[in-house]
């Protein structure tokens, strides 16, 4: 079976653009950890992802219900909606033991997203099938026959090309879409892995809810996939994603640094308390943060007549506020 394939694409100066500040904020998060120190934000997050993209395909649950699913606790709600949630919850899971690379690995996640929810779950669909938006066929998939070359040829492309893996993963991500390679699930799983192949380059990805981003976009979604089926190339579809994914950094980076801000006042105050009266010195070096960044948070606990400054401004230190 020749492995050749080269999706069709066009590198523009605005996903150039988008690549660049991508990584730039991915590297400004990385740094600081503030996911991989927050287990409660990420479970946050895996809830979001696993919610949304299910809400995608017409499940019914509420985030709190998908919470409640993942704490075993007992759920109203249609059987079938509540065993998606399980099954995915299973799938995300077990995503940093998934190679991105392995169609064995694809076909693992996808039985386990799909396991009592359809026959064939696990393996690529022996029907065609067509995608539709009430009566109206919007998208027929790749002939059944030629699922498992296309397959093999797509996975091969994915992990011998050089571009950056923020382009591979949405070229990736449309091209699954378009071939649409099993009889149920297709959505579910082409996000799935989506994510995995961004965790590959950059291990936090795993906690960072892309999915939450689609479905608040869902009508641009669907129309930059058919835009880019009548362009017959990923172009604007790898735009829109990186796009997605941009603002949903940007919003996640504002978030993790307004939590970070009030953690610092807290700190600075119970110090306050503890130790009386402190200089600006004193309490960076006591938090470990830099002179600034506390010189910051200190203006703004004056501001909001929290605490008081006494004394020069050079030899002046820093008490609570008495009420």
């Amino acid at each position: 079976m020749p492995n050749t394939y080269t999706p069709p694409f066009t590198m523009t100066d605005e996903i150039t653009n988008l690549v660049i500040e991508i990584a730039e904020l991915t590297g400004a998060m990385t740094v600081s950890e503030q996911l991989s120190n927050n287990p409660k934000l990420r479970r946050e997050n895996r809830i979001k992802s696993i919610h949304s993209s299910l809400a995608i395909e017409q499940n019914s649950l509420t985030v709190d219900q998908v919470s409640d699913i993942i704490d075993g606790k007992r759920v109203l709600g249609p059987p079938q909606d509540i065993k998606e949630a399980k099954n995915a919850y299973e799938a995300y899971e077990a995503m940093a033991e998934l190679n991105p690379y392995s169609i064995d690995d694809l076909l693992k996640a996808h039985k386990i997203m799909m396991e009592g929810l359809t026959k064939d779950a696990g393996t690529f669909r022996s029907k065609n099938v067509g995608v539709y938006a009430g009566d109206q066929l919007i998208h027929a998939g790749t002939p059944a026959n030629y699922v498992p070359e296309l397959m093999g040829q797509l996975f091969e492309w994915l992990k011998t090309s050089k571009l950056h893996p923020l382009v591979k993963s949405c070229i990736f991500h449309y091209e699954f879409e378009f071939i649409h390679p099993f009889s149920d699930g297709n959505g579910r799983t082409g996000r799935l892995w989506h994510t995995l192949i961004l965790a590959k380059w950059q291990e936090f990805y795993l906690w960072i809810p892309i999915e939450t981003m689609i479905h608040e976009r869902q009508q641009d979604y669907y129309k930059m996939l058919n835009a880019s089926n009548t362009a017959g190339e990923s172009t604007v579809f790898v735009q829109f994603m990186l796009e997605s994914i941009r603002d949903l950094l940007l919003e996640l980076s504002q978030n993790n640094h307004a939590s970070i801000e009030k953690t610092l006042d807290e700190k600075l105050i119970d110090l306050l308390k503890i130790n009386g009266k402190r200089s600006a010195a004193e309490l960076s070096t006591e938090v470990g943060l830099s002179a600034r960044t506390v010189q910051r948070a200190l203006r703004k606990l004056m501001e909001s007549g929290q605490i008081e400054h006494i004394g020069s401004n050079r030899g002046g230190y820093y008490v609570v506020k008495q009420k």
